[in-house]
């Protein structure tokens, strides 16, 4: 189940999100992961809205931030990868935005072929993260879903 987030549940995003960038983002230079990790619990997941993927006991196992049609961020507890909340998350976003755009790391190696998996096309590549670090990024627009 996908259900909006509310304030209590920024922890539980914070943890997941630490989870999954230990899991798929050894690329990063320690003192990078410090600062990025900084900036994700103090300005980023307090001030956004979230949606979560929840299990049978409202607990938590992936989220999805979307600002306007960008998936600006989605990350799934790596416990529970491989079980379809990935999936479910984009096809949330998908519902809200039929031609959704996702920046993805180029080094994180799932990254790419999951968003191509679900339809996605590459647009571009920037050598730099948005804050210009040098962690190369691959961009992406879903084509929609087809009328009729």
């Amino acid at each position: 189940m996908i259900r909006a987030g509310t304030p209590a549940d920024v922890p539980r995003a914070l943890e997941i999100w630490r989870a999954a960038v230990d899991a798929t983002h050894g690329f990063l230079s320690a003192e990078d992961r410090i600062e990025i990790d900084r900036m994700v619990a103090e300005q980023f997941l307090p001030h956004v809205p979230l949606w979560l993927a929840v299990d049978g006991a409202d607990h938590a196992q992936g989220f999805l931030v979307m600002d306007g049609e960008m998936i600006d961020a989605l990350f799934v507890d790596p416990a529970v990868h491989g079980r379809g909340i990935g999936t479910a998350l984009v096809d949330h976003a998908l519902a809200l935005a039929p031609n959704a755009l996702v920046d993805a790391s180029e080094q994180a190696s799932n990254a790419a072929p999951f968003y191509e998996a679900r339809g996605f096309v590459r647009t571009g590549r920037s050598e730099t993260d948005p804050q210009g670090r040098p962690y190369p990024v691959i961009h992406f627009r879903h084509p929609g879903r087809a009328v009729g």
